[in-house]
């Protein structure tokens, strides 16, 4: 797997350079510290992954991010918990926090999909579709930065979507950050098959329900394994029973 490392930091950049020297199956094949070499060096080398400093030199990670044809999967390192972002905009594998040790960057490292696999082709190039990158599976990560507050969350952990005007809840467990991502925006980034969208406002996640019950005009009403209940109107219900073949 091929790496590039942008960072404006000289010394930041060696120690990731040495915490790599771990990893025999990432090659670093550049460095950056600053917006215009990074772009330049990630658009000749299609690297599969980019070692992402946020703050740049007067720059940001965002300003090189809105320029690329071409988005690598990203690790970010940053010092500021404050600069979480939405990873439904980027492929984000992880959000790191400097200093950066060399066992949380084997945690990152480790959810890297194309270790795992035979063929390590390189992500597809950005479009205009709803978001860049591939599609997420259960164990992919994420983060949501609500207000203040930032979530690093598992997908397979997300029970339910729910849209709340021109935001989505996020119902994790204990947590319900919001998103300004419609609900069809989120359905979009996501592998098929796992979450199901039981109405309009709600898509739920396939492994999270406990209990499914027939409900009022041929509807059914879905028991979720965190005690909620969501109702599935009747042509989606049909939809449904034919995907789980009811």
């Amino acid at each position: 797997m091929r790496v590039v490392i942008v960072e404006d930091s000289r010394l930041a950049r060696l120690e990731l350079k040495e915490l790599l020297r771990a990893h025999p199956a990432l090659t670093l094949v550049g460095e950056a510290a600053n917006v215009p070499d990074a772009k330049v060096l990630i658009e000749q080398q299609q690297p599969d992954l980019v070692l992402l400093d946020i703050d740049l030199a007067g720059d940001s990670a965002f300003d090189l991010l809105a320029q690329l044809v071409f988005i690598p999967r990203i690790i970010f390192t940053t010092a500021f918990a404050e600069h979480a972002l939405a990873a439904f905009d980027y492929p984000t594998v992880d959000y790191l926090l400097k200093p950066v040790s060399s066992a949380r960057l084997a945690q990152a490292i480790a959810k890297l999909p194309t270790l795992n696999t035979p063929d390590d082709h390189p992500p597809e190039p950005a479009s205009d579709a709803a978001a860049n990158g591939p599609l997420l599976d259960l164990d992919a990560t994420f983060f949501v930065k609500d207000g203040e507050r930032c979530f690093l969350l598992r997908l397979g952990d997300v029970q339910l979507f729910e849209a709340i005007g021109n935001y989505s809840k996020v119902w994790a467990g204990t947590q319900a950050p919001m998103v300004y991502r419609s609900l069809g925006n989120i359905e979009q980034r996501l592998q098929p098959g796992l979450f199901f969208r039981a109405n309009r406002h709600q898509l739920v996640n396939l492994k999270a329900i406990s209990a499914i019950e027939p409900w009022l005009n041929g509807g059914l009403l879905l028991k979720l394994h965190s005690g909620q209940s969501i109702e599935v109107s009747r042509r989606q219900s049909a939809l449904l029973r034919q995907q789980l073949s009811l």
